[in-house]
């Protein structure tokens, strides 16, 4: 193992996809049990996500199943990837995690984003409009404040004024400039677009101002890893997402994973084949030596302190085999 991959942590975020034929019930539990085997295999961070209205996901209040998932592990850090700022009202996002921190002391991450629903339905179900993103810097600023017990309307977040709990950026969009002026760490993606991630990245180091939150950059990477025996098999770890995007893309939903078998099965339009080719493109895939290697050319190009791995697939035993390999390549 290279000194490169050596020095970097490895976390992994989980969707909580859920898969033909399977309850979102089962898409929860296999969440908190993936954490307990992570935690063995020695991942830095274990977070969870928020989706309104997604057939193809099961995860829609992060910091309940974050409760879930720190209740059921003692060491690995547990958090949000993230919490989407903008669909609440700050004072209960703090108090929220000040909760959470309380519980389970010095284990708890704070990662936010500023999307929106993913539809018009689930804005309007949300009371939410695209707009509200706009001040997105805003309400991270005044959510900061709240446990720093510094709101103009002298009310106290509690438990949380007064509590440390690392906050993230989760870099889209103008997410890297945000992060920068308040001088917070920063969550970018995704593997399969270096350019883009590049151009945050220096935009990122360039502009950072320190802050009580942190006095030097920090960057986590973001996307896909799939290690395998072969690297046909790896690749077949990508097709349940990359045929779910595909179709999300073409049909305007988001569905649950199918079994790669039945992706073989299926005949696709060519706009369809087009996003499903697209889909299994760009990410670090293939056998560990390869992914090692992959590994440390990413690594050298973006100088990033973590990567955050998202990788979903149908065959769970396989999700996890790739997790236990991929911690082969990272503790040597």
């Amino acid at each position: 193992m290279s000194s490169l991959i050596a020095d970097t942590r490895f976390s992994v975020l989980d969707r909580s996809r859920t898969r033909e034929d399977h309850s979102n019930a089962e898409a929860l539990r296999d969440t908190v049990r993936l954490a307990r085997e992570l935690e063995g295999l020695g991942y830095h961070r274990f977070w969870v996500s928020e989706h309104h209205g997604v057939p193809g996901v099961a995860g829609s209040a992060p910091t309940v199943l974050a409760a879930a998932v720190a209740s059921a592990t003692e060491r690995i850090r547990v958090g949000t990837g993230g919490v989407m700022l903008p669909n609440h009202q700050p004072l209960v996002v703090a108090e929220q995690f000040g909760v959470l921190e309380s519980l389970f002391p010095g284990r708890i991450d704070m990662g936010l984003g500023r999307s929106v629903g993913f539809t018009d339905g689930v804005r309007k179900a949300l009371g939410r409009d695209k707009d509200v993103a706009d001040d997105f810097a805003g309400q991270l600023d005044e959510l900061l404040g709240w446990f720093r017990g510094t709101s103009p309307t002298r009310v106290h977040a509690r438990p949380a004024e007064g509590l440390t709990v690392p906050p993230f950026v989760l870099a889209m969009g103008e997410g890297a400039a945000i992060a920068a002026r308040a001088g917070l760490p920063m969550v970018i993606g995704d593997l399969r677009n270096r350019e883009k991630m590049h151009r945050g990245i220096d935009h990122y180091r360039t502009h950072f101002r320190p802050s009580p939150w942190a006095q030097e950059p920090y960057v986590v990477i973001s996307g896909t890893i799939a290690v395998a025996a072969t690297p046909e098999q790896a690749r077949r770890l990508l097709v349940p997402e990359a045929w779910s995007m595909a179709y999300s893309r073409t049909h305007g939903t988001f569905p649950p994973l199918p079994p790669a078998e039945r992706v073989d099965s299926l005949t696709m339009s060519e706009k369809e084949r087009g996003f499903y080719e697209s889909g299994l493109a760009g990410h670090l895939a293939g056998t560990e030596d390869q992914v090692a290697h992959q590994l440390e050319t990413v690594l050298k190009e973006t100088g990033a302190q973590e990567v955050l791995v998202t990788t979903s697939t149908y065959d769970r035993e396989a999700l996890l085999d790739s997790y236990r390999r991929l911690a082969r390549i990272t503790s040597g």
